[in-house]
């Protein structure tokens, strides 16, 4: 489904007014001899072309040292080419050359991307070298940090050393982040160490750091690699409930899994949850799903994968390095500097399509000039949806994306859908700007366009972040029709990310109101929304609301986690209530639960502030007695995951291997 915007882009044209001309007019006289940012953008990717076909020559190419020499060669030029090189080989001798210049010296860009050529390449000599340079100083103030080690040394799957890197990480630091366990993790499961992959996941739930969508990620693959493929649906179907947001490399993975296992009835279901949750196909996932319906596995889902399949336009397109998973979390950044975005550049029959970084062109574009827009048009770039949103998702103002939004959906050949929609408007959303997101939502009603779930879910999330409560109650009740039928657990997640986001707005007599309505209409919250409900209330002091839910809990057959005794414990000492936090650490121990340590240690010095020495001292002999290590961090976390939840895609993950 598409739309028209034209009304809404002569709008955008006003928005700008007289300040950005202006502005424009103050930036073209000092930045001659290019007029606009957007033509000093397109001047240095051109610059970034040569250069990359310079690289791929068959031949010696003599003019490497004139585009070496040449006036906009600076950090930025040198680190984007350097990106681009074809090897490792290319890369050091364009460094080389470059060193020669006395007018260019390195910078932590240029530096760290030398170092990932020659990671990725396996140049593991040449990596270290590099590290010592860097560590004697010889540039200068460059830094690297224990993750830059720790990806490069992995990349070149040079375990001893990451582990080296990772025990000195440790040592000096009291909270490893949880990219240095999916790190491990990774390695250990391409070098087919599955049991170490398994502790790191174990390691990583014990120590506090809460698993994020690239945890699952690595497991799924790894899990998937195994043959483990309903183990690994298993995990994938957890995620929603743990507020896990589910990727577009998930979804390629189990893809071709279940495609090569011929197990084509669970492709078609994840077809359709793929749909729900507004995820873009990458290229090969939309040849991969052309092909199967063009062979009639899908049949019957012609109309689904009309919303999925990528249109000719994309389809048209050949790239000479995939640009990344679009709205994959953990790839975000990485090798979305070649585009589709006009016409193949060529020498010595070598084709590559254009360089492009979105980021540097929506900098460009901030102020949304008529010049800088002009500048833009003349570029005649070939506007496609996965363009599209990456543009958008790099504006940082509300203002400047939706002019872009606008004006693309007047460029030739371009017509905005699901996935560019969906872009839009959580960015307006996350903005506050509920007068927009009323209007385009409007429109989408005229277009009969049908949005994903994900979309409607992650406005009202967003109006969390924006304070708009109103707007998040009027989507919810008006405007998630918008999406189709919704399943009860899909709703029993839209009612939490209400609840969360009223609380967020302070609105705790909606937010009640809301959980009444809930349970009225047979929906049960999970442990996570009770516990996020009750963590709340307990910071405000508001006791009474926090022991009815948590009669709440115990009605609707919910077991208490040991998560969900800490949040309360630790809300009741914030609000200086230590009397309550010892009662309920009471009730935990008679349930067989136990605290972490940080918990327990909050809770004495509450107990000790309000003068209750004599339960201080109790909670410090019950563990003394029986000679138990309390856990460092208690698994789960308000408002998302439980520790049950942890618990069964551990278990899921370690019997794969026994």
């Amino acid at each position: 489904m598409w739309m028209h915007l034209r009304p809404f882009f002569r709008e955008a044209n006003l928005l700008n007014g007289l300040t950005s001309r202006v502005q424009a007019r103050s930036y073209a006289r000092r930045r001659e001899p290019f007029p606009t940012k957007v033509s000093h953008y397109l001047h240095r990717a051109k610059l970034i072309d040569s250069i990359r076909l310079t690289l791929r020559s068959n031949t010696p190419n003599p003019s490497l040292p004139s585009l070496i020499n040449h006036r906009l060669m600076d950090s930025f030029v040198a680190t984007h080419a350097l990106r681009s090189a074809p090897s490792a080989d290319s890369a050091l001798s364009f460094v080389r050359a470059l060193e020669k210049s006395s007018h260019f010296s390195h910078t932590h860009h240029t530096l760290h991307s030398l170092a990932t050529v020659l990671a990725k390449s396996g140049r593991s000599s040449e990596l270290k070298s590099l590290v010592d340079d860097i560590r004697a100083n010889r540039f200068g103030s460059v830094q690297i940090s224990f993750m830059n080690l720790m990806q490069w040394h992995a990349a070149v799957r040079d375990l001893d050393t990451v582990l080296q890197v990772w025990e000195q990480y440790a040592l000096e630091n009291d909270h490893l982040c949880t990219e240095s366990y999916n790190i491990v993790m990774t390695l250990y499961a391409q070098m087919g160490k599955d049991f170490e992959a398994v502790r790191v996941f174990r390691r990583m739930i014990d120590e506090g750091s809460l698993p994020n969508c690239r945890s699952y990620t690595v497991i799924i693959e790894h899990l998937v690699k195994s043959r483990k493929l309903s183990e690994a649906l298993e995990v994938f179907n957890l995620l929603p409930s743990m507020r896990i947001k589910r990727t577009l490399r998930q979804y390629s993975v189990l893809l071709e899994g279940f495609v090569g296992s011929k197990q084509f009835d669970e492709v078609r279901i994840l077809v359709e949850e793929m749909q729900v949750d507004g995820i873009l196909p990458s290229r090969g996932m939309g040849l991969l799903l052309q092909q199967m319906k063009e062979e009639g596995i899908l049949e019957g889902k012609e109309q689904l994968l009309r919303g999925i399949l990528p249109d000719e336009t994309i389809r048209s397109v050949s790239y000479s390095i995939d640009s990344g998973d679009e709205d994959e979390n953990e790839n975000e950044d990485q090798d979305e500097n070649i585009s589709d975005a006009g016409q193949c550049n060529h020498v010595d029959g070598i084709h590559l399509k254009p360089w492009m970084d979105p980021r540097a062109l929506v900098s460009a574009l901030r102020n949304w000039s008529p010049d800088e827009v002009a500048a833009l048009e003349s570029a005649n770039f070939v506007w496609t949806t996965r363009l599209v949103c990456k543009m958008l998702r790099n504006f940082k103002t509300p203002e400047a994306a939706w002019s872009f939004f606008c004006w693309a959906a007047n460029q030739r050949g371009f017509t905005h859908d699901i996935y560019t929609v969906q872009r839009i408007t959580t960015l307006l959303a996350r903005h506050g700007r509920t007068d927009l997101v009323d209007r385009l939502i409007s429109k989408i009603r005229m277009e009969r366009m049908r949005l994903p779930f994900s979309t409607i879910r992650m406005i009202i999330d967003f109006y969390g972040i924006s304070k708009k409560a109103d707007a998040a109650l009027k989507v919810f009740n008006d405007d998630r029709i918008l999406c189709g039928p919704i399943s009860n657990v899909n709703l029993m997640l839209l009612y939490s990310s209400l609840l969360r986001t009223l609380t967020k707005c302070g609105r705790n007599s909606d937010a009640l109101d809301m959980l009444d309505d809930m349970i009225l209409n047979g929906i049960c919250p999970d442990i996570q929304t009770f516990s996020g409900l009750m963590y709340y209330f307990s910071q405000l002091g508001d006791i009474k609301t926090v022991q009815k839910l948590f009669a709440m809990v115990r009605q609707s057959g919910l077991e208490p986690d040991a998560y969900l005794f800490k949040a309360l414990i630790q809300g009741y000492c914030k609000s200086e209530r230590a009397a309550l936090a010892w009662r309920l650490f009471e009730d935990m121990k008679n349930s067989g639960l136990v605290p972490d340590s940080a918990t327990k240690e909050l809770l004495v010095k509450s107990l000790w502030k309000e003068g209750r020495r004599r339960e201080a001292a109790a909670v410090e002999e019950s563990y003394e007695e029986i000679n138990t290590v309390l856990p460092l961090a208690l698994q789960g976390h308000v408002w998302t995951v439980s520790s049950a939840d942890l618990t069964r895609v551990y278990n899921i993950y370690s019997n794969s291997f026994d």
